[in-house]
């Protein structure tokens, strides 16, 4: 036990009488006399009082700031107030000897470290090193070691290798800003931080190896968000040869249930097989392709009713609603609601009402009584029903219902069972888009997804545009509790499939070959049939530990702007460095 006989946390009544040297840090100090002080010792297992009633090691302890380390050597005892809230409560240990192993020079610390968590995030960061002996915020880190742990120990049970892939590597575009490492050998040229190992993971199976995974650290530079930590994070990367969709499902849902059981603030996962929605059906249904299934509520179209409304503002726009029943919230609480959904939807929310004695009231009810009767067939409405309105083109129409029903769910208590963790998969989702800015068509997903259909497919596709639209791939995402986990597919590993791809979105063989070369190349050579995932690490933890925001399960997070506080990053270099690398700044 490395100059200690036991931990803090360890001692019991059975250890009475015992001569015990205990280390840590000294959390509090409590002085009840001249003679008689009661200090609390601190380390990684737990906590343990501490009794000083020698007036040397009194004035020892006097001199000596809380958050110091030292080493208590003394006698255990059966403690008169025993005290519960403690492991260690039922026992004290009187000092003989102290002794400072590693001074604390400030009597002020920034914070009191079992309070950390109320103060400013950029103080706790700055100080991380603190906050991180708060046993709350070190307990989280602790659990993700665990998960990650359990993680690993699962997809090993399901024969797979572990195989870490290079951090150092060429720059490809993945969906997001890479970060550029200069080179000092080859001027000019960069290296980058990869997003994500999705090359090397499919030149692992082309090159024959049958189940690869790791916990692979992926960077990329985008913003933060409350699931999303900027710069770099984790994800339990995965790729099976001779493998489909149905593989990686089966792996996926063996796995994961029982590590949310085990570790999950709710004691109840999805059992296999998860529930399937096809992407379409996922936006009209739930208005989001990352739904809660938590929730019951569903949206409706009623764009063909509403035009028979005397309500000019639906007229020829896609109309979604969402009826809620059983509502009995105040007017006061409708209109918080509607103000937060229209803030978070950037669009206009309506309602109406359906009372006690079937009347359509509140909101915009008198536009609604024309037809009233048709409402309530289509939409099978029941007294203390609730309906909430919204209207668009069709992806704006989708996208506010999704959010009236996430809104919804989460501020009723009958229309949600938190205590769970429901997963669902997003399959089928469209090859091709039309692109916001470029109004040309593109790859809506992943450009190396295998097209539902195969190269006939492609062909149709190649010349009808229309086709392409619906021409769906094998693309899936896993989603929990409305928290998008992971997306993956089946990979399209024959050369002559991909160029026809890519000559859809107007691109050509060069451009595949400047790009992806390695990967070009490897698939001319007999590539298997794989199919992957990556469920994210970070947002697995942080759904499991109940927290709302990713950097409390970070040991050394950013901050919101991407600054590493503690580390003082990113930071200017010098002038000597710049040159090595063939770097300048210019203004």
């Amino acid at each position: 036990m490395q100059n200690r006989t036991h931990n803090a946390g360890e001692l019991r009544i059975n250890n009475v009488g015992e001569k015990v040297k205990l280390v840590g840090w000294l959390e509090n100090v409590r002085s009840v006399s001249k003679n008689l002080m009661f200090l609390v010792l601190r380390d990684f297992y737990g906590k343990t009082q501490i009794v000083a009633d020698n007036q040397e090691i009194i004035e020892q302890v006097n001199s000596i700031n809380c958050e110091s380390t030292i080493s208590v050597e003394g006698e255990v005892r059966e403690r008169i107030s025993k005290n519960p809230k403690m492991e260690t409560g039922d026992i004290e240990v009187v000092c003989e000897k102290l002794e400072v192993l590693g001074k604390c020079k400030f009597n002020e610390l920034p914070f009191e470290v079992n309070h950390s968590t109320q103060v400013d995030e950029n103080i706790r960061l700055k100080y991380r090193y603190l906050d991180l002996r708060n046993p709350e915020v070190k307990q989280k880190i602790i659990l993700r070691s665990k998960i990650v742990a359990e993680l690993r120990q699962r997809m090993i049970e399901e024969n797979f290798l572990e195989i870490t892939t290079p951090i150092l590597t060429s720059s490809s575009p993945e969906g997001a800003r890479d970060y550029l490492v200069p080179s000092r050998n080859y001027p000019g040229k960069f290296y980058a931080l990869p997003q994500a190992p999705q090359q090397f993971k499919q030149l692992l199976m082309t090159s024959g190896f049958d189940r690869y995974f790791q916990i692979a650290p992926c960077f990329r530079d985008e913003d933060a968000r409350q699931d999303r930590s900027p710069g770099e994070f984790y994800q339990l990367d995965m790729e099976m040869a001779f493998a489909d969709q149905e593989d990686v499902f089966s792996v996926i849902e063996k796995v994961l249930p029982p590590v949310f059981e085990k570790y999950g603030k709710y004691k109840k996962a999805s059992k296999a097989p998860f529930i399937r929605v096809p992407y379409n059906e996922a936006l009209e249904k739930y208005g989001s392709d990352k739904p809660d299934l938590r929730i019951d509520l569903t949206v409706s179209d009623v764009t063909n009713l509403m035009q028979m409304s005397t309500f000019e503002v639906l007229k020829n726009k896609t109309v979604k609603c969402v009826v809620v029943d059983n509502f009995t919230e105040s007017r006061k609480f409708i209109d918080n609601l509607v103000a937060d959904i229209e803030v978070q939807a950037q669009n206009k929310v309506y309602w109406f009402k359906i009372d006690e004695n079937n009347e359509i009231v509140g909101g915009i009810a008198k536009f609604m009584q024309e037809i009233k009767t048709q409402l309530f067939d289509s939409l099978q409405l029941k007294p203390n029903t609730i309906v909430f309105v919204t209207a668009g083109d069709k992806k704006t129409a989708q996208k506010s219902a999704g959010v009236i029903v996430k809104k919804v769910g989460y501020s009723t208590n009958n229309h949600i069972n938190k205590e769970c963790y429901e997963f669902c998969w997003i399959v089928d989702f469209p090859m091709y888009e039309i692109g916001d800015e470029s109004g040309e068509i593109e790859f809506c997903h992943n450009p190396f997804s295998m097209p539902q259909g195969g190269i006939d497919s492609l062909e149709k596709a190649k010349q009808d545009k229309e086709f392409a639209l619906t021409l769906k791939a094998y693309q899936y995402d896993l989603v929990c509790n409305g928290i998008e986990l992971s997306s993956g597919a089946v990979r399209n590993h024959d050369p002559e499939m991909m160029l026809k791809a890519f000559e859809i979105v107007g691109l050509g063989e060069d451009v595949v070959q400047s790009k992806f070369p390695a990967l070009y190349n490897a698939f001319s050579y007999g590539p298997p049939p794989h199919a992957g995932i990556a469920p994210g690490v970070d947002r697995m933890v942080m759904l499991l530990l109940g927290e709302e925001s990713i950097r409390e399960i970070i040991a050394f997070p950013m901050n919101k702007k991407a600054q590493d506080i503690l580390m003082n990053a990113p930071s200017e270099v010098t002038e000597k460095q710049l040159k090595e690398v063939h770097i300048k700044i210019t203004e």
